[in-house]
């Protein structure tokens, strides 16, 4: 069995490269969400390559705010093996996220998932259902997964990163990652709706 023995907050880590920018983002309207619609969810990032202790970027505090999300006081934090330990969902940012986790842990692989690739597979699969742990309805959504499929980069799966990608903007990024992560929480915590399976 994959679940936590003893009842907690459902705990999602979100990652991506220096923890600098998609994933304060990431994170910080995932929290939004949940902590509006009365969810138990407890939300942290962190970054594959990080360095400790570094602020979000201009652009990225710039675009959070404008969306209402105050990342002024973030600081940046390494990927470790505790953090992947403790976490039932495990959102990368691009597909080099998610490999970089399952390479560190190889536990985690039925519960990570590059964001967009997580949020297409639930809208195919099905809500969470009102009984269903996340780690359940993860390994569900998980089934058939090929760890190849993970390598190289995809245009579907990733979510490009304004500080490196002239072709996308920090806003830009923000609304994508804002929309995701309403998608994201109707289906993995549908507030008591039958799950989507039949």
């Amino acid at each position: 069995m994959t679940d936590r023995p003893a009842p907690g907050p459902d705990r999602v880590l979100v990652l991506c490269s220096a923890n600098q920018c998609r994933s304060p983002l990431a994170g910080a309207f995932l929290q939004r969400v949940v902590d509006r619609r009365g969810l138990a969810v407890d939300v942290r990032t962190a970054g594959v390559h990080a360095v400790a202790g570094r602020s979000a970027t201009p652009g990225t505090v710039a675009a959070a705010q404008a969306r209402g999300v105050d990342l002024r006081d973030h600081e940046s934090r390494a990927l470790d093996p505790a953090l992947l330990a403790g976490a039932d969902l495990v959102l990368g940012m691009e597909r080099l996220h998610v490999r970089e986790a399952v390479v560190l842990d190889a536990g985690v692989w039925r519960r990570s998932f590059t964001l967009p690739d997580l949020v297409r597979r639930a809208e195919a699969g099905g809500a969470r259902g009102p009984d269903e742990s996340l780690r359940a309805w993860l390994e569900f959504l998980s089934a058939g997964r090929d760890r190849m499929a993970l390598m190289g980069a995809s245009p579907d799966d990733d979510v490009r990163d304004p500080t490196s990608d002239r072709a996308v903007d920090h806003p830009g990024t923000a609304a994508y990652l804002d929309a995701l992560v309403e998608r994201l929480v109707d289906l993995a915590w549908p507030e008591g709706r039958s799950a989507g399976r039949g």
